[in-house]
């Protein structure tokens, strides 16, 4: 079966990586264009360095384009983390159509921060769906889904880079041999059930201390590694990136205001929230890099009954 790769970053390289090393035949590549002077795709990188076409279009509208699809003639395409919006004309140009993989469980939380929100929401649980993509947003048919827990301590990091990652390589290859096999299914989505959230970005990310703990908790985590959680002090932002919760016992007797430091240690300070405190450990300055908290406490001279905004 003639497979084309189309894709950017870890997850696309990985992906033609592993049906390369099967022995699938591979006919070519469609990465992402780069911004001007960014680095070349991983993906990019990969496919030069197994000898494959790469086909670098800006738009999937044109039907020139499409004419370039086809003389490839494919029988399936794999799409593996497509941001650019990709019609039905050329959807379908392959034999067998083209399959896609996203990090939830659709219909919910279609959208490009699918993996942000079920954190944020308070999910206990996500995963992943291989689809057959159309001309709508994450509605196509479902293919396969794989499921994964959400604990109290995940982060957006360790929920895609431990286990939606992996999974989804995996599931792309298992797809490819139900496409293969002829027994690919193909299950409607239920619209009544179908979930949409915006992009995740820093907007979204601000912390309000007057918030309840867990609210917090989920924000944090959420947001780690991106597009991260952030306060600001004396106007300046800095971002949180791992802090443990303190729930009060008795929320009514707490010391100190919401988003007031409440401790300063070696390790991270102290901060009060509605019903809590939060010992942070890892923030970065609006003009520096990630650093531990007790670190960046010292350098900003951080002391007791100052207040996050």
């Amino acid at each position: 079966m003639r497979i084309v790769v189309h894709g950017q970053q870890a997850f696309g390289k990985a992906v033609l990586e592993a049906l390369l090393k099967r022995g699938e035949n591979v006919v070519g590549v469609y990465v992402a264009p780069e911004k001007p002077g960014a680095k070349a795709d991983p993906l990019k990188e990969a496919a030069l360095a197994a000898n494959l076409p790469v086909f670098q279009p800006d738009s999937y509208k044109k039907p020139e384009v499409w004419e370039q699809f086809k003389s490839l003639k494919p029988d399936l395409q794999v799409m593996a983390f497509v941001t650019l919006f990709v019609p039905e004309e050329f959807l379908n140009i392959p034999t067998h159509g083209s399959i896609q993989y996203h990090p939830s469980l659709l219909p919910a939380y279609r959208g490009a921060s699918a993996i942000n929100w079920p954190i944020i929401k308070g999910e206990k649980e996500t995963g992943l769906s291989i689809f057959w993509p159309d001309n709508g947003l994450d509605t196509g048919d479902v293919l396969i889904q794989k499921k994964t827990p959400i604990s109290d301590t995940d982060t957006l990091g360790t929920v895609y880079f431990d286990r939606l990652f992996p999974m989804g390589v995996d599931a792309m290859l298992e797809s490819v041999d139900l496409v293969k096999a002829g027994k690919a299914p193909r299950i409607k989505q239920d619209e009544s059930k179908a979930t949409y959230e915006g992009r995740c970005g820093a907007d979204n990310g601000r912390i309000d201390w007057g918030k309840p703990w867990e609210q917090i908790d989920r924000l944090i985590r959420g947001c780690n590694p991106a597009p991260g959680a952030w306060t600001t002090l004396d106007g300046k932002q800095l971002k949180v990136f791992d802090a443990k919760p303190l729930p009060a016992k008795d929320p009514k007797g707490i010391a100190g205001k919401t988003g007031e430091i409440v401790a300063v240690d070696a390790d991270g300070f102290t901060v009060a929230c509605a019903d809590g405190r939060f010992k942070v450990t890892r923030v970065q300055p609006a003009d520096g890099k990630k650093i531990e908290a007790g670190e960046w406490a010292k350098s900003a001279n951080l002391a007791v009954k100052a207040r996050f905004s």
